[in-house]
């Protein structure tokens, strides 16, 4: 497989696979523990347990009027990886929840923690490869064409509506707050998972040695150094600073090899999310 055919398909696999964990989450521990989570899989749940219509079903009409109204609004250009997401998401929510029955753990809060940590990581592995699971996503992105409001802040609101509509359902509170529990779950994983993919390393290092460090880097890390100009105040003398920029797992080596070169060089790290170019992400508009 040419390495442009693996370029375009690794979204695709990544944002599957993750549509697989965020379904395995909702059909084997939330929706069988009778608990509802945010989005319209959110509203798939209240209407199931209303009226005996699978999940599936109504997510996927639910969608189709959504995607109906963005292309209308937005353009016939939006969204072909939510179009994908929407499809297979359905084809995976109705193929589970067809076969599982029963709770895969009996203790709700269990289900509620393990289910929302779950679908955090699908829909964290989903964003990771520049999908969407739509729903909620559709209809943040439809306000912020007329308002310009933070689209997390319309999903939060959306998703707070869906779960506290519950209660007419399940008459419970307690299927309110592991909802709300298990919405909060995900979106701490859904952080977590975006940020363990995307997050890279910089390093200003500043030594006379800066060309045999420079020179290492290139060599053994095959990552590309910058030589900024610089001059220190208090001394009045011209310096040079290498500054470059590696993936986390990749920060010690460069530790070792400023060490070996110059154990006296002075070093500034900091952490740096969503770096686009050669060798990390790739732009997605």
């Amino acid at each position: 497989m040419s390495r442009l055919m693996q370029t375009r398909l690794w979204p695709y696999i990544s944002i599957t696979f993750g549509l697989f964990i965020f379904s395995i989450g909702w059909t084997a521990f939330l929706i069988p523990s009778d608990i509802t989570g945010g989005g319209i899989a959110g509203v798939g749940t209240i209407i199931y347990f209303s009226t005996g219509i699978p999940v599936a079903l109504t997510y996927l009409l639910v969608n189709v009027l959504l995607l109906i109204l963005a292309f209308k609004i937005l353009g016939p250009g939006y969204g072909l990886k939510t179009i994908y997401g929407v499809a297979v998401l359905t084809g995976f929510l109705a193929l589970f929840q067809h076969y599982i029955h029963e709770p895969a753990v009996q203790e709700p809060f269990m289900a509620c923690v393990i289910g929302g940590i779950l679908s955090g990581i699908g829909t964290g592995m989903v964003f990771s490869g520049g999908g969407s699971t739509g729903g909620t996503d559709i209809i943040a992105s439809i306000y912020n064409k007329y308002r310009h409001t933070s689209p997390g802040k319309v999903i939060l609101f959306c998703d707070v509506i869906i779960i506290g509509s519950s209660y007419f359902v399940f008459k419970k509170i307690e299927t309110i707050v592991y909802g709300l529990t298990a919405m909060a779950i995900a979106s701490y994983t859904i952080d977590l998972v975006i940020s363990g993919v995307k997050q890279s390393v910089q390093f200003m290092i500043f030594s006379t040695k800066y060309e045999q460090i420079a020179d290492r880097i290139n060599a053994d890390m095959n990552r590309g150094v910058t030589v900024i100009d610089a001059t220190g105040w208090y001394s009045k003398e011209e310096r040079k600073i290498v500054m470059v920029v590696v993936r986390k797992p990749e920060a010690l080596e460069v530790f070792r090899i400023v060490k070996d070169i110059d154990p006296t060089a002075f070093i500034s790290q900091g952490s740096v999310m969503g770096v686009f170019g050669e060798g990390f992400e790739s732009i997605k508009a």
